[in-house]
């Protein structure tokens, strides 16, 4: 559909030369830009609070990912307002405020509709230096690749809409959801990172092809290595697999290799949507020591998960 759309050509619209750009980048000068994204969705817990947390800090993702400062955000929202009460929609709008906030941004406002089913998150805008910013694009063989967060969300939100978990069972995934990548887009930009992208509905496996398509390089991924929230892989034995997992593999999975290789609830947790996700982010690996000190030193997820190859181009190989 996107190919049928009219094309964009435009000198200042940086994103349009970004494979897979997280985010819209617009040039105001040599060194300033614009940088744009939107993103909402329906509830994943019941707590109105914490959704509105979960989604302003998913919204805000792109902005971190391209090492950019969030100045200011934008309100979406649609809501039921004759079936619901409106003091959950303050809870949610509240939610969002704390992280935006605590990103050191602002709300400039937004704008709301009636809907059968409630939906929010944010139109975020912030800026960045081109010439320091980070794209889908600097990978190179030999980088070290490092995962900011747990995998698991869509497992285990799909296992709280089941009720077969309460979100007292999954307090740590829904603290890991609210967190910014703040810290580690900070920690990026300080060691000079090669590359990053951020993880959410395309899974693990998605945004890392597509990072490597980028970047015209191939990746090794070390199954066994990657970070999971607890319970994701009990949820994923019981088939508690969320619709966008299978879509993921059908698009996906033809370009991973080494799948026969792994266990199915692995290739499960691959696939897996997130919410909110970390930051994949690729580092030479002369820097990857440095780097590390530095996450530990933030209090960020410490998980190196793979490796850099030199091809073939978008394609992964998956290590034991």
């Amino acid at each position: 559909m996107l190919s049928q759309l009219p094309q964009i050509h435009h000198p200042e619209l940086l994103s349009q030369e970004i494979p897979f750009a997280d985010a819209a980048i617009y040039r105001l000068n040599a060194s300033e830009a614009l940088v744009q994204s939107v993103d909402f969705f329906t509830p994943v817990v019941d707590d109105p609070y914490k959704y509105g947390q979960i989604a302003a800090a998913n919204a805000l993702s792109d902005i971190f990912a391209v090492g950019a400062r969030p100045l200011m955000a934008l309100n979406l929202v649609s809501f039921p307002i004759n079936c619901l009460a409106t003091d959950i929609l303050l809870q949610i709008l509240q939610g969002g405020a704390e992280r935006v906030h605590a990103a050191g941004a602002v709300i400039g406002g937004g704008h709301s509709i009636e809907d059968d089913e409630p939906k929010y998150g944010l139109s975020v805008t912030g800026i960045v230096d081109p010439q320091e910013m980070i794209t889908t694009c600097g990978c190179c063989p030999g980088d070290q690749l490092y995962l900011t967060k747990p995998l698991g969300t869509g497992l285990l939100t799909t296992a709280l809409k089941g009720e077969v978990v309460s979100e007292a069972d999954i307090a740590e995934t829904i603290e890991g959801m609210i967190l910014l990548n703040q810290a580690a887009a900070e920690v990026m930009l300080e060691v000079g990172a090669s590359a990053c992208t951020d993880i959410t509905g395309f899974g693990l496996v998605g945004h890392a092809s597509e990072m490597a398509d980028a970047s015209r390089v191939g990746m090794k991924i070390f199954v066994r290595q990657l970070p999971v929230y607890p319970q994701a892989f009990e949820m994923a034995e019981m088939g508690l697999v969320p619709i966008g997992s299978h879509r993921n593999r059908d698009f996906y999975f033809s370009r991973l290799d080494g799948q026969e290789s792994c266990d199915p609830t692995q290739l499960d947790l691959l696939s897996d949507p997130q919410t909110s996700g970390g930051l994949l982010i690729s580092v030479a690996a002369q820097k990857s020591e440095h780097f590390e000190q530095r996450l530990k030193e933030r209090g960020v997820l410490v998980a190196r998960v793979g490796e850099v190859t030199s091809g073939p181009a978008g394609r992964i190989l998956l290590a034991p």
